[in-house]
């Protein structure tokens, strides 16, 4: 088993809290020692009680999926020979009533689009496979029941 850990650090300061117009900035800290800005999603609580320039927690769940799936998928494509010299992915969550009509985060599609060198290159049969075996050992993608979906661009 491995544990994993981040400190979620904010304070008031001096401005009121009960009439909700509390800044929702925030900071993240990990154990590597990197702390990020974060906040509320300007779509959820308007600026200026949010920072559009910090990541939130939607974003965040994003690109875990997303970095995750990469993960697997560049430690796939070296175990089958393919050489990967980029891989971008323009992902992207979907908030939405979910099947309890709670709020939720009912899709993501990861838009993965990658780069490979030398000779040996991937069919676009093999290259979907890539992905779909990643999505299959993505720990992020089987701890969610968010549709998690992989739509491969081909470079």
């Amino acid at each position: 088993m491995s544990r994993y850990t981040a400190t979620i650090a904010w304070a008031r300061g001096d401005v009121p809290f009960t009439d909700h117009r509390y800044p929702r900035a925030h900071r993240w800290r990990f154990d590597g020692g990197l702390d990020i800005p974060a906040s509320s999603s300007p779509q959820v609580v308007p600026p200026p009680m949010s920072d559009p320039a910090a990541v939130d927690p939607e974003e965040a769940f994003v690109a875990s999926l997303s970095s995750c799936h990469m993960l697997w998928f560049l430690s796939i494509a070296a175990q089958r020979g393919f050489v990967v010299d980029a891989y971008t992915d323009a992902a992207e969550g979907v908030m939405a009533n979910n099947g309890a009509g709670k709020l939720a985060m009912t899709v993501v599609t990861l838009r993965p689009r990658t780069v490979f060198a030398g000779q040996r290159r991937p069919s676009e049969a093999q290259l979907h496979a890539l992905h779909h075996r990643a999505h299959e050992q993505c720990f992020i993608a089987s701890s969610v029941l968010t549709d998690v979906r992989c739509e491969p661009v081909l470079a």
